[in-house]
């Protein structure tokens, strides 16, 4: 339900607290209590049939004494009572609960399950249960039992755990750093984290996000809500959990290299989350986001008064992938001057230990006018020689100073070793941030670099796949639809074969022998070659051959390869007695002695789904553990960036007389394994170890592939985090006003055709689709049409395929709740009138009833007759804007379709 009813739960008009108690540390006498503390502006009812009054204020038996209803309810009753008052509150118009009793169990049969029910069913929103409960200090809202009001600020909390949610409050009552919110989420039986990532990201006074994360239910709606909110605010999550291990025995390597950490890593990087490690590093970002802006550059310069916490603040910078900022040859002549002639001269700048708060004020002004850095730490040791609390007040005068001259301000970060509160004191008055280490201020500093890192990749354009990649999805259904009807659940190397030779992903071949002599005839035309093979046994029993001596490499001859067939026969049959052997494969034997052999993979995890795995193979990938994941689906620039972070890619990159391997070829084999389980939600696991890789491209050697079925809906990539592009969306009109007409989705590399496009649309058209006129197309606007979140927004291009150029397009994004589509259509100017936008409008109404809205609706200017012409003939309302003369609303409701009518030059 996302955002739904939200507005009253963030800020009501009146709570009702049910269960309110005059009992001393009783939750329901904390809660009121804090409530009264926070300043709460409304009405605050208290209900109870067990007391007529508490603290002097009446109390009423049931919530249905109140009326008007609340907007909000608060509930610390004893479980068993929570469904029977949820049901209650819903039918007399209460929009939200908080839940904070625990113990209402799980399962389908449980309490917590039942609340749920009698809350769907009125449309109620809770929290909880079993959380701590909300904090809102804008809005005087303290709905939780914890001890301290946070501040008010625009940091938003979302937490699973109320500990740590309670933890961070009380570390921030110590500084002022303050929240726009903070929601404990508890079991999270409704509102979850894609709901409240969705409000915060568009909460004008939520200016970072911070999460604390145990699991994830709904991955596609957190990933959806995720990626939007990295867009547009930073967001740092804390993952618990870290070592937890798979609950099941994986049946490949690649399932065994996925672990659940890893999988939940990868899902954090894919939506541009900053992840952090621990509750000190959360609490580090906190200092961080709750003071400073993002900012573009990663240069750091330290200040120092000590030599040696500045060499450890150096190490910290590279451990955490930082860079050094230089000193421009100006400032260093600035500095020469100021300081003594035993400076270190080089970035740290240590200052010596007898710095005085004129020699910090002179060198931080002197940092602060070098473009040569773009953010600076400073640090001091205390010394008997001077004072560190009459220095810090200096750095602030100058920070302070610096402010009311720039109207952009370089971030500077404190570190004051042993302060006794003075210094802290300073910084957190001028909201400089400060740090207990140097580590934890570098932690900060790399939060915001990383976030301005994240979110100018997601905005960026991944270059087109190859045009020679075209899959035969039919040919490969059909392999994977025989090997399920003969009740299998491993695919043998025939198949396999099969089954990647529909998607042109290179494996070594493989011809099926039952016994020496077949195997010795399959070897004949590779031996006549001069070329040595290899055999392997086959058996659905015996996944990995290794474990029973089942592969001879490099034979040489007939005999050879009999004798040797027989042989792996006996020992499988001898080491596995219970295995179906079916005989062996022979291949032919890949020499390649410049190849490094890699894994690539599929893992299916039980959150996220599909998993891409690349990395270090061989038959010890798991010891070796050098490997990295991502969610599919993948474009080129995502497969480059899943190779670069393992440790191999440096293999690949060359070295002494080894050339480099073909990344590309690796690559398109990674986008390719990708599209494969888009279209096969039936492959769950598989393998393709070793991958060789060398300078003349990348073949697999060996190759395994788990399937099992999938329902209905599963087809439908319903197993993806992501949606993948809707291909299925793709329509082809060969004869339309004597062009061949392809109208689909819209893709990230789609940059250039837009660019085209605008070039031939006039600035009035520009003005009627942008309600203002358009100058520039710049990167970052451009991107913002062309890399959409299929989950919750589509757009459809129109593309002559003969000349490949653009000529028009349709957008429609949904809302959080995905009820209403707001729609928004171009074309271009010399094709006005020839039918084209009703042929786009229509695909659009298509899609958003078969995405399941409700409702489609666009704004249109009053002076933009033609389309509103159009809106009418395809059963539009349209209405004025009450709040702008020189607008037009037109809504489409898609619950009771209406036969469109089709335009007679679309049909020909």
């Amino acid at each position: 339900m996302s955002t739904y009813r939200l507005k009253s739960m963030f800020a009501p008009r009146s709570i009702a607290v049910v269960g309110a108690s005059p009992r001393e540390l009783s939750i329901g006498r904390i809660v009121l209590g804090n409530l009264r503390k926070a300043g709460f502006k409304g009405p605050i009812h208290l209900v109870n049939p067990r007391y007529p009054e508490i603290d002097g204020q009446a109390t009423v038996p049931s919530i249905d004494a109140l009326d008007p209803p609340p907007d909000l309810m608060v509930l610390t009753v004893p479980a068993p009572e929570v469904p029977g008052l949820i049901a209650r509150a819903g039918a007399r118009g209460v929009a939200a609960a908080i839940v904070i009793t625990a113990g209402l169990g799980h399962g389908p049969d449980s309490l917590a399950e039942q609340a749920s029910q009698a809350a769907r069913a009125w449309g109620l929103r809770l929290l909880g249960p079993n959380c701590l409960g909300l904090f809102v200090p804008s809005a005087r809202l303290n709905a939780s039992f914890a001890v301290h009001q946070p501040k008010i600020g625009d940091l938003a909390l979302i937490s699973q755990s109320g500990g740590v949610a309670a933890g961070l409050v009380e570390w921030a009552a110590g500084r002022s750093i303050g929240f726009s919110g903070i929601a404990s989420i508890g079991d999270a039986i409704d509102i979850d984290f894609g709901d409240l990532l969705d409000y915060f990201a568009l909460d004008r006074r939520t200016r970072a996000i911070l999460m604390y994360i145990e699991s994830i239910s709904d991955v596609r709606k957190f990933m959806s809500a995720a990626r939007a909110a990295a867009r547009v605010k930073p967001v740092s999550v804390v993952k618990a959990g870290r070592h937890a291990q798979a609950a099941r025995a994986a049946a490949t390597h690649t399932g065994a290299l996925a672990g659940v950490d890893a999988v939940y890593a990868a899902a954090f990087r894919r939506a541009g989350l900053l992840r952090v490690i621990d509750l000190d590093e959360l609490f580090a970002a906190a200092e961080t986001l709750g003071r400073l802006s993002p900012f573009e550059g990663n240069r750091l310069v330290i200040l120092t008064n000590g030599g040696g916490i500045g060499v450890l603040a150096v190490d910290s910078v590279i451990d955490l992938g930082g860079t050094l900022a230089g000193i421009s040859p100006p400032t260093m002549d600035r500095l020469n001057a100021l300081l003594p002639p035993v400076w270190s001269k080089s970035n740290p700048i240590d200052i010596i230990g007898d710095a005085d708060p004129v020699r910090y004020a002179g060198t931080l002004q002197a940092l602060l006018d070098d473009t040569d850095n773009d953010a600076i730490l400073a640090m001091n040791v205390p010394t008997a020689l001077s004072s560190a609390g009459e220095c810090a007040d200096a750095v602030v005068r100058v920070i302070q100073e610096d402010r009311r001259k720039r109207p952009t301000h370089k971030p500077v970060l404190a570190v004051w070793v042993g302060d006794d509160g003075r210094a802290a004191r300073a910084f957190d008055a001028a909201s400089v941030p400060y740090y207990s280490s140097e580590t934890d201020a570098i932690r900060g500093f790399m939060h915001l670099v990383r976030y301005v890192e994240a979110k100018r990749a997601l905005m960026e354009t991944p270059p087109s796949a190859p045009t020679e990649f075209v899959s035969d999805t039919d040919a490969a259904r059909e392999v994977v639809a025989e090997a399920l009807a003969a009740g299998k659940t491993w695919l043998n190397p025939l198949e396999v074969n099969r089954l990647f030779a529909a998607y042109g992903i290179p494996v070594s071949p493989a011809i099926l022998a039952r016994n020496g002599r077949e195997a010795a005839a399959a070897a004949r035309p590779f031996l006549e070659k001069g070329q040595g093979v290899v055999v392997k046994v086959l058996s659905p029993d015996i996944i990995h051959k290794s474990d029973v001596d089942g592969v001879r490499l490099n034979l040489t001859s007939e005999k050879a390869v009999e004798a040797a067939t027989e042989d792996i026969i006996n020992r499988a049959r001898a080491a596995r007695p219970s295995a179906r052997i079916e005989g062996v494969t022979v291949h032919p034997m890949l020499l390649r002695p410049k190849a490094r052999e890699l894994i690539i993979g599929l893992a299916d995890d039980p959150t996220f789904g599909p998993v891409v795995v690349f990395g270090s193979g061989g038959t010890a990938v798991e010891v070796v553990d050098d490997k990295a994941l991502a969610l599919p689906p993948l474009d080129l620039k995502l497969a480059a960036d899943l190779i670069d972070r393992t440790r191999v890619s440096r293999l690949l990159r060359g070295y002494r007389n080894v050339p480099p391997a073909d990344r590309q070829a690796l690559e398109l084999m990674l986008v390719k394994v990708a599209q494969l389980a888009a279209d096969l939600p039936e492959v769950r696991e598989l393998d393709l170890n070793p991958v060789l890789a060398d300078a003349s491209g990348a073949v697999a050697v060996d190759a395994r592939v788990v399937i099992a079925p999938v329902d209905h809906e599963a087809r439908g990539q319903s197993r993806f985090a992501i949606r993948p592009y809707p291909k299925e969306w793709e329509r082809v009109y060969p004869a339309w006003r004597g062009l061949r007409l392809l109208v689909r989705p819209v893709r990230p590399e789609d940059e250039g055709l837009y660019l085209e496009f605008f070039r031939n649309v006039t600035e009035d058209d520009l003005r009627l689709r942008f309600f203002a006129p358009v100058k520039e197309f710049s990167h970052t606007f451009i991107t913002r049409l062309t890399q959409i979140d299929y989950a919750r927004a589509m757009a459809f291009v129109a593309i002559d395929e003969d000349s490949g150029k653009m000529l028009g397009g349709v957008r429609l994004h949904s809302d959080a709740n995905h009820e209403t589509g707001e729609y928004a259509i171009l074309l271009r100017s010399d094709l006005k009138g020839r039918g084209l936008g009703w042929l786009l409008m229509q695909t659009m109404i298509e899609y958003a009833a078969a995405d399941g809205l409700r409702m489609v609706q666009g704004e249109v200017l009053r002076d933009n007759t033609t389309m509103l012409a159009m809106c009418g003939e395809l059963g539009f309302k349209i209405e004025s804007d009450p709040d702008d003369p020189g607008l037009c609303r037109v809504v489409l409701d898609l619950t009771a379709p209406k036969p469109l009518t089709r335009a007679p030059e679309l049909v020909q």
